[in-house]
C-alpha cells in the first residue's frame, strides 16, 4: 500500500503522513542506516476465564511490537561542503525535523488557547499525522514514537550541534490499534500477510 507523494527511498526514514488526506507531509530520511535494530514482540494472549486452560492457546490479535534504533547525524560532510544552512545552524533542521514529529501543530495549540481564553471548555483534541517506519520496501509499518532521546555530541562556534545521536523506541501500531477501514491498519495486515509468505519459504 502507497501514500500520495510517498518516496522510493534506499534509506531508512521516519515519514508523516496526514491523518485525513492521508498526502505524505514530511519525509525523515536517515544521514546513514542505523547498524542496529532492536525489535520486541510481546504475544496477545487471551485472559483466562473460569480457570479454562484451553484460554492459554487463544490469541487475541497480533503481538504488541516496539523497536528501537539510533540514528547518527553528523554535519562535517555538509560543512566542508561550505553548505549555507549547514554553516548557519549545523543539524538543527535535521533535529527540528524528527522533534517535531511529537509535537503538535502550533496552529492547532494557537487556535486551543483562544478557544480557552473565550471560555470553550471543551478543547479539541490536538491530532498528530501518522507516523511511518520505512525500513526497505518489507517493511513499512505505522508507528508512534514512544521514547526519545538526544545526545548532542559537538557544537560549532556558535554553539549549534554539528553531531547527535537520537533514540528512537517505537511502538508498531496494528490492526487493534487502528480503525479497520483505514490505510494504516491494511498497511498493517499486509505487513503481517508478508510474514506468513515468507514464513514458508524454505532455509537453511
Amino acid at each position: 500500500m502507497t501514500f500520495p507523494g510517498s518516496p522510493k527511498l534506499p534509506k531508512g526514514a521516519i515519514v508523516a503522513v496526514d491523518s485525513s488526506t492521508y498526502i505524505v507531509v514530511s519525509t525523515v530520511a536517515f544521514q546513514y542506516n542505523p547498524e542496529t535494530l532492536t525489535r520486541t514482540l510481546q504475544p496477545q494472549v487471551a485472559s483466562e476465564k473460569n480457570g479454562a486452560k484451553v484460554e492459554a492457546l487463544r490469541l487475541e490479535g497480533a503481538p504488541v511490537e516496539t523497536i528501537k534504533f539510533d540514528v547518527e547525524l553528523d554535519a562535517t560532510d555538509q560543512l566542508e561542503q561550505a553548505e549555507k544552512n549547514t554553516i548557519e545552524l549545523g543539524i538543527y533542521p535535521q533535529l527540528s525535523a524528527l522533534e517535531t514529529l511529537i509535537y503538535p501543530k502550533s496552529t492547532q495549540v494557537i487556535s486551543n488557547m483562544q478557544q480557552s481564553k473565550n471560555g470553550t471548555t471543551e478543547m479539541v483534541p490536538l491530532e498528530a499525522p501518522m507516523t511511518l517506519l520505512v525500513w526497505g520496501n518489507k517493511r513499512v509499518l505505522p508507528v508512534r514514537i514512544t521514547d526519545f532521546s538526544i545526545t548532542e555530541e559537538a557544537y560549532d562556534v556558535n554553539l549549534n550541534p554539528i553531531r547527535a545521536k537520537v533514540t528512537l523506541s517505537l511502538r508498531v501500531l496494528n490492526y487493534n490499534d487502528l480503525p479497520w477501514g483505514k490505510p494504516a491498519a491494511q498497511l498493517f495486515l499486509a505487513h503481517h500477510k508478508s510474514k506468513e509468505r515468507m514464513a514458508l519459504l524454505d532455509f537453511w
